[in-house]
């Protein structure tokens, strides 16, 4: 089976969770028998992460804007790759480039599914170009495909506001590598990135409005201000907008001198991070399915989330709390947890074994394998 993935960003530390779907969902297709190839911009694609991609082609268009991620227009590329394709996956929304893609999947009669791994909802910028994309292209992409995939629960709600029948919602969530976080070096991690020897609370996204950054940074200067508990507070993520203002409340509230700005963080240096935290804390204002969530439970580290991250099994599990998106609610989850003590590495194992036996890739590879063969079969 040919399969062709398409997602305009590919980058770890720009793409985010989506960009990390793409990849390990590919790589687990390709170990699978299917011959996958990846359509992406070439922001950030390098040798590390075509070697990463193993047995999937990844083809990478010269992006020509990257404000609005507009790919130079590779008319004969992207009209073969459609062509040889069987099944054509478009990942995210908002994009030029599922907007390339789809115009020969409909000229060559491709069939084709959509993911938009939680980018629906308009949140943020370009609010007004958004609602125009959606009304000239947007829905009708939707519209048109074979399935829509959901990530989460909570997705699906999202989707059927398109208009989409539920029979036309497939569920596959988000996924794991549990062997990528198996790696722990606490002093090591310490050492380079300048944090001194206390308990920390882990932040790790973009630093942008949508995660919620700014929300954790008001609720652990409450938490530190009442002096009840030594940690400090370690944000690890590119900076996406919000720097300077986190910045400027660190120093307003006191806790210049608590909170840690050390950028992206990858590879090892991601498992060695989540070892070293006592906790992880997702404070997003909207998320469809935190893959962070995964990572932190295949390092077994408990979590504190917002109930917009997709993932309130959380709390059902005993994994961590699960608390609504305002500093006043993370606050109380923060002091929650804080006041097991030693207890919530429990919680952390409780997380560790829910991951591993529902949140592996392999898992969701399978369930993409039986959706492709489903639609093929019925194309045929």
């Amino acid at each position: 089976m040919k399969i062709l993935n398409v997602n305009n960003i590919l980058d770890p530390v720009s793409g985010g969770g989506t960009a990390e779907r793409t990849l390990q969902v590919s790589r687990a297709l390709a170990s699978m028998g299917a011959d996958c190839t990846i359509l992406t911009l070439d922001i950030g694609v390098n040798g590390d992460l075509r070697n990463k991609a193993g047995s999937v082609r990844v083809v990478a268009l010269p992006c020509r804007l990257e404000r609005y991620f507009l790919p130079s227009l590779s008319w004969n590329t992207i009209s073969e790759l459609v062509r040889h394709a069987d099944v054509v996956q478009l990942m995210n929304h908002w994009t030029v480039l599922n907007g390339i893609v789809f115009r020969y999947l409909r000229q060559l009669g491709k069939p084709y599914i959509i993911c938009p791994a939680g980018s629906i909802p308009i949140f943020g910028r370009s609010r007004t170009l958004k609602s125009i994309y959606d009304c000239v292209l947007g829905r009708k992409i939707i519209r048109h495909a074979k399935k829509v995939i959901a990530i989460s629960r909570k997705e699906v709600d999202d989707i059927a506001c398109y208009g989409v029948e539920p029979g036309m919602i497939t569920l596959i969530p988000n996924g794991v590598d549990g062997s990528e976080y198996v790696a722990a070096d606490d002093v090591g991690f310490r050492k380079k990135y300048r944090i001194p020897d206390v308990p920390f609370l882990l932040f790790m996204g973009r630093l942008n409005a949508i995660k919620g950054p700014d929300l954790l940074l008001e609720a652990f200067a409450r938490v530190a201000g009442e002096g009840r508990f030594p940690h400090h507070l370690v944000f690890a993520g590119p900076d996406a907008g919000m720097m300077s203002l986190l910045r400027h409340l660190t120093v307003n509230a006191g806790v210049a001198d608590r909170v840690h700005f050390i950028g992206y963080v990858g590879g090892i240096d991601k498992s060695h991070a989540l070892h070293a935290a006592d906790m992880l804390v997702i404070p997003s204002r909207q998320e469809a399915m935190s893959i962070v969530v995964l990572e932190a439970g295949a390092a077994g580290l408990p979590v504190v989330i917002t109930d917009q991250c997709g993932f309130d099994d959380i709390s059902v599990i005993g994994g961590g709390v699960v608390v609504q998106a305002t500093s006043d609610a993370i606050y109380s989850g923060l002091m929650e947890m804080l006041g097991k003590g030693a207890a919530i590495r429990g919680m952390g194992e409780n997380l560790r074994h829910y991951v591993a036996e529902r949140f592996m890739w392999d898992s969701a590879a399978r369930l993409y394998m039986e959706l492709f063969s489903s639609i093929l079969n019925r194309d045929s």
